[in-house]
């Protein structure tokens, strides 16, 4: 292994993150507001969640030598969020009426994006309980809500596990944000003709 045991140790002068310690934020949009005091529910009622990730799409190419991979589009994977359903069903009522405000059984005419799709929030926690890792899920909304099995000798609880999809997702830390700040000013301060160059490389 390189490095000194004592090095290796060092590098834990912080402790590790823990996946159980998390929220998430998940609003309600404006066409279900009847459902509105369901978003607190929820919100304490997340049993597990995922921290979105990121895929850069690649192409093959050869101009000289070896071939090489380029990069052209980045691309999103669905998320899953999984929740405590209570006696109530409220989280499973809740659900189907969203999917049912994008799409309505009655009609099956889809409606505009903006009438259905939200931010959901998705927070780390350290051990001492400080906010470590944030992010939103932009213009959020389910695609996928599970069915719930029903079993005579089953004594547990029901958990609803709904899939969202997402146009892309943003970072909250004081970083990233300074960094898309300065690289906006810099873009700005660009040339036209340069940027036109730039968004072809």
């Amino acid at each position: 292994m390189a490095g000194s045991i004592s090095q290796f140790k060092s590098s834990f002068s912080t402790d590790v993150a823990r996946p159980n310690r998390f929220d998430v934020s998940v609003p309600v949009p404006i066409g279900l507001i009847p459902y509105l005091g369901t978003t607190r529910r929820l919100n304490l009622r997340c049993e597990s969640a995922e921290l979105p990730g990121r895929t850069i799409q690649t192409t093959e190419m050869k101009i000289y030598g070896i071939q090489e991979k380029f990069p052209y589009m980045t691309s999103y994977s669905d998320i899953s969020l999984t929740f405590i359903v209570g006696d109530d069903m409220r989280e499973k009522k809740f659900f189907d009426a969203w999917l049912n405000w994008i799409n309505p059984s009655y009609s099956y005419d889809v409606k505009y994006k903006s009438d259905y799709a939200v931010i959901i929030r998705v927070n780390q926690y350290g051990v001492g309980g400080n906010g470590t890792y944030s992010v939103d899920l932009l213009d959020a909304y389910p695609v996928a809500v599970n069915p719930l099995q029903l079993d005579w000798s089953s004594d547990g609880y029901h958990k609803l596990t709904v899939t969202f999809a997402y146009t892309n997702w943003r970072n909250n830390s004081l970083e990233n944000l300074t960094m898309e700040y300065i690289e906006n000013q810099i873009y700005q301060n660009i040339p036209p003709v340069l940027q036109i160059g730039r968004a072809h490389v």
